[in-house]
């Protein structure tokens, strides 16, 4: 497997917007870990990594995908937005959001961490909303090792608020409530990553060191969407409402004649 050479596909897809009917067969990862190989070597063209998303969190989305387990994927600095900033709506793949809890770290927790280990890690807990895409014409039947390859659907990210005592949140129970244009979409609670967005970001500190990756002071960590996602378009506005917790949203422009790279 030749992961240099999937990831030139990869990237080149992701700046032309054209679609991989999938990788072909001599450099097409084989397991996870030539697909965590290829998504490394994305990352040397990409740019720098500003963190890290887990997908798959929700049992609907590892059934969605035919995939037993979640999947790690770096996100690339310049996809990453703040909130008042307009975000192209070049994520037509997918073409969703998803509201998600984050966390920004502020030290590496090490090989095999405790989850207290991992959460003493953490410099905050942020609302986000995240934009998966993917650069296969049929991302569900692309399987696991290939959705590495591809950073795990990873696409653009809209980071919000800073959300103080969250140590000491019930977040499994924590409601969150997902509007499209003005209108109600889904609803859904941190139950739905994992059991607790925590107990996510602690699976991923374990999976990291087994592919010789690890997160870094400063990476921020966005652990899977707490509702079903809601279709983005051009124009389009979605707010993700956590509650007593405050809210995060994005606003959608139009890519054409936008410089994004």
């Amino acid at each position: 497997m030749n992961g240099a050479r999937a990831a030139e596909l990869i990237w080149d897809a992701w700046l032309t917007g054209k679609r991989l009917e999938g990788l072909p067969d001599d450099v097409r990862p084989r397991d996870l870990a030539e697909g965590m190989a290829a998504q490394a070597a994305l990352a040397e063209l990409a740019g720098p990594v500003s963190g890290w998303k887990i997908a798959a969190t929700t049992v609907y989305a590892r059934q969605y995908l035919d995939v037993p387990g979640p999947l790690p994927g770096a996100m690339f600095e310049r996809f990453r937005h703040g909130e008042v900033e307009p975000v192209p709506a070049d994520t037509m793949t997918m073409g969703v959001a998803e509201p998600e809890f984050a966390f920004r770290f502020k030290a590496d927790p090490g090989r095999s961490p405790s989850l207290t280990a991992v959460l003493d890690a953490v410099d905050a807990m942020v609302l986000a909303i995240e934009l998966p895409d993917s650069r296969y014409t049929d991302h569900r039947r692309a399987g696991g090792p290939q959705l590495l390859a591809d950073v795990a659907c990873a696409g653009r990210f809209v980071e919000g608020r800073a959300v103080p005592g969250w140590r000491d949140l019930d977040l499994p129970r924590q409601p969150v409530v997902l509007h499209a244009d003005g209108e109600e979409f889904s609803r859904g609670s941190g139950r739905l990553v994992l059991g607790d967005p925590r107990l996510a970001l602690h699976w991923l500190a374990m999976e990291l060191p087994r592919h010789g990756r690890a997160l870094r002071p400063g990476d921020v960590v966005t652990t899977g969407t707490a509702t079903p996602p809601c279709p983005i378009h051009a124009g389009g506005h979605v707010v993700a409402d956590f509650g007593a917790l405050g809210s995060v949203e994005a606003r959608f422009i139009d890519p054409v004649g936008v410089t994004t790279c």
